[in-house]
């Protein structure tokens, strides 16, 4: 599929299995279209950590691609170098990173007039946040976002403002990420993000997907045009 056709060839309300060309190798791309007739832009929703079972199909991602295509968006997933039938392998954020960005790229050869979102659960939501710098994104939503532990692992610095508007959205009984570290380390964004706290969520948000989606669906509505 090219990209001058990908978009037009999906019916409203269709998905398509594709390959986009990554820095490392094809990547592994789930693309879903809107019910709406014509997209009101795109999205790009990044999997969790490839080295603990993370991919595209992960239920919270999946939450947050739903989101995006209630709210009229052209909507990717995609599994990062090595996960699934993407090539490549693991690099530790900074090559998930360019894979994230060759998926924003391709996307906006589908629409190139159009918004687009970025996002993001635990370190999918660490990477869209770094590839905001390049990609510009002109919304973003970081579920789950691993700033403080990577940060107190030595692991990463926190990646630059967005630029944008910006929901998270964070579980206040996080057993991965914890909760105050990262609510500091948001905070300390000028300005920082709109934060939702979901009382006593943990990391995956086992019996709260409904509550995730009650969070985000009105940020991407409240900003993306009708």
């Amino acid at each position: 599929m090219s990209p001058s056709t990908a978009a037009g060839m999906l019916a409203p309300g269709a998905t398509r299995e594709l390959f986009i060309e990554g820095p490392a190798g094809r990547l592994e791309t789930l693309l879903a279209a809107p019910r709406q007739e014509s997209p009101a832009g795109v999205c790009v929703v990044c999997h969790p950590h490839p080295l603990y079972g993370g991919e595209m199909s992960n239920k919270v991602v999946y939450a947050l691609a739903s989101c995006a295509l209630k709210a009229g968006l052209l909507t990717a997933r995609f599994n990062f170098r090595g996960v699934g039938r993407s090539e490549g392998r693991y690099d530790a954020a900074r090559g998930e990173t360019l894979d994230a960005l060759a998926v924003c790229a391709w996307m906006r050869q589908q629409l190139p007039d159009e918004p687009l979102l970025l996002a993001g659960f635990s370190f999918g939501a660490y990477v869209s946040l770094s590839a905001a710098a390049e990609a510009r994104p002109a919304l973003m939503v970081s579920a789950s976002v691993p700033l403080q532990r990577l940060h107190d692992a030595g692991e990463f610095e926190p990646p630059p403002h967005p630029g944008c508007p910006w929901l998270a959205v964070h579980g206040s009984d996080d057993e991965v990420v914890g909760y105050e570290g990262t609510r500091a380390a948001l905070l300390a964004y000028t300005p920082p993000p709109e934060l939702v706290t979901l009382a006593g969520a943990g990391h995956f948000y086992h019996g709260r997907l409904g509550e995730l989606q009650q969070a985000v669906l009105p940020f991407l509505q409240a900003h993306v045009p009708a």
